[in-house]
């Protein structure tokens, strides 16, 4: 029986630390890094911008001045070359706003089909590396797959996390008890080093073996909800049930930073935004 293929991933797929290196598969797509901070900037090392034949740009490294400049300078090479932005640059009439110097390699015809095999991995989930070319200095640019959220509860809790995420451009599924039977695990595919479980019970018998299957998986990051109470009862259970202490240890509660937020809404950016920071350390260590 014929199946239609999945639809070619779009760059929506890709978070914005990988949309520029996605539009680069595409012919004619120039691909800008940065390889040198000198001072302090409002990007980190690595971060990218693709400059399409049109002139229009993917991503973004400053306020759309240095973009600007970027995209008519890579038009303008045939090679790939590395070239100083702000502080210590040849260029007189372009300055950083914030006093900063920058190192960016321009490159016009980056390698498609390392680019399409670092996507292809990504997609995978998988952690990956683009090859620079010789002169940025630097030999490879690494990435890790997107971040994901595999949130459970109910109630506005789980709804606020839901809408902030997607409004943060955040990769998240949100699975209340109308999907689940109690006493069991999810059921969804094993959670990689990427993914973080959050847990928005107020019942929290639900929680046990959503808790123990996400402690069996890889998962970077493992949330619940509650207040001193629940907190010592769930790991008392989880306890009697055989967890280690190493796998309790991997139990957030309370979350949030900081901790203690008191409506849905302060509760969902406070999760959200520790998350984040836990998720950006695994790739300072990429």
């Amino acid at each position: 029986m014929y199946r239609r293929p999945p639809p070619a991933p779009s760059l929506d797929d890709f978070d914005e630390d990988q949309r520029a290196l996605a539009a680069a598969r595409r012919p004619g797509t120039g691909l800008c890094t940065i390889v040198g901070i000198d001072g302090a900037f409002s990007r980190r090392l690595g971060a990218q911008l693709a400059v399409l034949p049109g002139g229009e740009v993917v991503g973004s490294l400053s306020d759309g001045c240095l973009e600007r400049q970027l995209a008519s300078d890579c038009a303008a090479l045939s090679e790939p070359a590395l070239r100083r932005y702000g502080s210590g640059s040849p260029l007189v009439d372009f300055r950083l706003p914030c006093g900063s110097g920058l190192d960016i390699l321009l490159d016009p015809e980056p390698d498609r089909a390392a680019c399409a095999s670092v996507v292809d991995t990504l997609l995978a989930r998988r952690p990956a590396a683009l090859p620079l070319p010789h002169v940025a200095g630097m030999g490879a640019r690494p990435y890790i797959p997107r971040l994901r959220i595999a949130a459970f509860g109910e109630g506005p809790e789980l709804a606020a996390l839901h809408r902030l995420a997607r409004a943060s451009d955040l990769a998240i599924e949100a699975i209340g008890k109308d999907r689940l039977s109690l006493g069991r695990p999810s059921g969804q595919p094993g959670y990689d080093a990427w993914t973080a479980v959050i847990l928005l019970f107020h019942d929290h018998e639900w929680e046990l073996a959503l808790i123990e299957e996400a402690m069996a998986s890889e998962a970077f990051y493992i949330g619940a909800q509650g207040g001193l109470q629940a907190r010592r009862s769930r790991i008392d259970e989880l306890a009697r049930r055989g967890a280690s202490e190493a796998a309790l240890s991997r139990v957030r509660s309370p979350i949030g930073t900081p901790a203690g937020s008191r409506s849905p809404q302060t509760l969902a950016l406070s999760v959200l935004a520790e998350v984040a920071h836990e998720y950006e350390r695994l790739r300072t260590r990429a």
